[in-house]
């Protein structure tokens, strides 16, 4: 272990020398058995010592260390339009929230587009519930057909491939890998086939299982991606199904961040960019044809919060792998995840009439956490929303209006809200005594939420 030498070091070092000639150490020099040492010979140890120490700082710096790799998170400037836009050169963009599946920004978002191989993630995403009902086993094996060897290999030299051998059989496994790392053309045909017979019926379970996870926009004529003119997806739906899978299987969902996978003697490396170059990145897919350009749906987390970005359109490999990394930073910057309210908590008080008590606690009956972009946050506001007074009896647990909560660039959020304690009816004079003092009040206020 060495010690840098550095401006601070020296620094340091020279101080500390310093304070070895103030202090008071002749009493200590009996003690150290420098019985004859006089000021001048002390003097000239510690500049033998100093001398010593940076002649070996200086040594060992100029050795070769290992040291283990370990990503920085950076910050950038954020470039930003007038008008609140993000810019960048990619025909779609979008950033989701994981946890809460909102949409924190897009650019052609719920646009149609190729998905190119992005389109593999509904593929995974088949396979991966057979594995989850045990219809199919990480080791079953899958036969190779001439069909989907040459429809990567035979016809299409520069397709994305595992390079399978006709009638060979193949673990599940390594076709997952195949198909989520290597993006093999290929394996995605021997696993449609070997699931539904044939690649037409596989794109039905595709399109059936888009419709139960809520994709509106997609449909899928092919596992691969490979060009079909009536493949369509958005980059809305692709979020939505890359957060589908992280959720729903998350013990497969360890491939997609693998790096490399080796098969046949032949090692290929991970497309996705952002696994190498955005501390936090796990996943998923990236995808190119000449119509699409260059796609990726990509996620990664950062202080436990996880994002999902989809981008596609792009130019170039180096395009893609730029803007993906700047774009996921612009995503954990820009935009903040805020809890507001918990589940039970109270927000306010409603007024009751003729009540025993005269106000009623409300409570909310969710948790509420809001996503805004940084310069929203000074312009949240709750306001709590009811008719009031509320007329006694009223019963614990009794819905008692809103809290609605809004912010710049936000829609506004709408929570029901309900009373936390109840509250008996009181007699007719006292009534009558509370209605006189009620009328001299001046009516119900409706009070303004404080945020935290």
């Amino acid at each position: 272990m060495w010690v840098p030498l550095t401006p601070s070091w020296i620094r340091s070092l020279v101080w500390g020398i310093t304070a070895l000639r103030l202090l008071s150490i002749r009493p200590l020099i009996p003690a150290l058995g420098f019985m004859a040492m006089t000021r001048l010979d002390l003097r000239l140890l510690l500049v033998s010592i100093a001398m010593a120490l940076l002649a070996g700082a200086s040594f060992a710096r100029a050795q070769p260390a290992e040291a283990p790799f370990s990503p920085q998170s950076t910050t950038q400037t954020v470039t930003i339009g007038p008008d609140g836009t993000i810019q960048t050169a990619a025909r779609q963009l979008l950033f989701m929230e994981y946890e809460t599946g909102e949409v924190l920004y897009e650019k052609d978002g719920y646009t149609p587009m190729k998905p190119a191989s992005m389109a593999k993630l509904m593929t995974t995403a088949v396979l991966f519930e057979k594995l989850k009902t045990q219809e199919l086993g990480l080791d079953t094996l899958f036969t190779v057909s001439e069909t989907a060897w040459r429809i990567s290999v035979g016809q299409r030299a520069a397709s994305s491939k595992m390079f399978l051998e006709v009638g060979k059989k193949v673990r599940l496994e390594d076709l997952l890998r195949g198909i989520i790392i290597q993006s093999g053309n290929d394996a995605t045909l021997v696993a449609a086939e070997g699931v539904a017979g044939s690649e037409e019926a596989f794109a039905g379970l595709m399109n059936e299982t888009a419709q139960k996870i809520g994709l509106k926009s997609s449909t899928f004529r092919n596992s691969s991606g490979l060009p079909h003119p009536e493949q369509w997806v958005t980059a809305h739906d692709l979020a939505l199904l890359a957060r589908h899978i992280i959720s729903g299987y998350p013990q497969q969902y360890r491939y997609y961040a693998e790096r490399e996978f080796k098969f046949a003697g032949i090692v290929q490396a991970n497309r996705n960019p952002l696994l190498a170059r955005f501390p936090g990145a796990d996943g998923m897919k990236t995808g190119h044809t000449a119509e699409s350009g260059y796609g990726l749906v990509g996620t990664a987390i950062r202080d436990g919060r996880r994002i999902i970005m989809v981008i596609n359109g792009l130019t170039s490999e180096a395009e893609r792998a730029a803007e993906a990394s700047r774009l996921m930073e612009i995503a954990f910057n820009e935009f903040r995840s805020y809890a507001l309210f918990s589940k039970g908590e109270q927000v306010g008080e409603a007024e009751v009439f003729a009540g025993l008590n005269s106000a009623v606690p409300l409570l909310i009956n969710r948790d509420v956490r809001v996503t805004l972009r940084r310069d929203a946050r000074a312009g949240l506001k709750a306001v709590i929303r009811y008719d009031g007074p509320l007329e006694a009896p009223v019963a614990r647990g009794q819905a008692a209006g809103v809290l609605e909560i809004s912010a710049p660039g936000m829609d506004t959020i709408s929570v029901p809200l309900s009373t936390g304690k109840a509250s008996a009816r009181v007699g007719i004079l006292d009534t009558v005594q509370l209605g006189l003092k009620d009328l001299l009040a001046g009516g119900t206020q409706v009070p303004s939420n404080t945020l935290p």
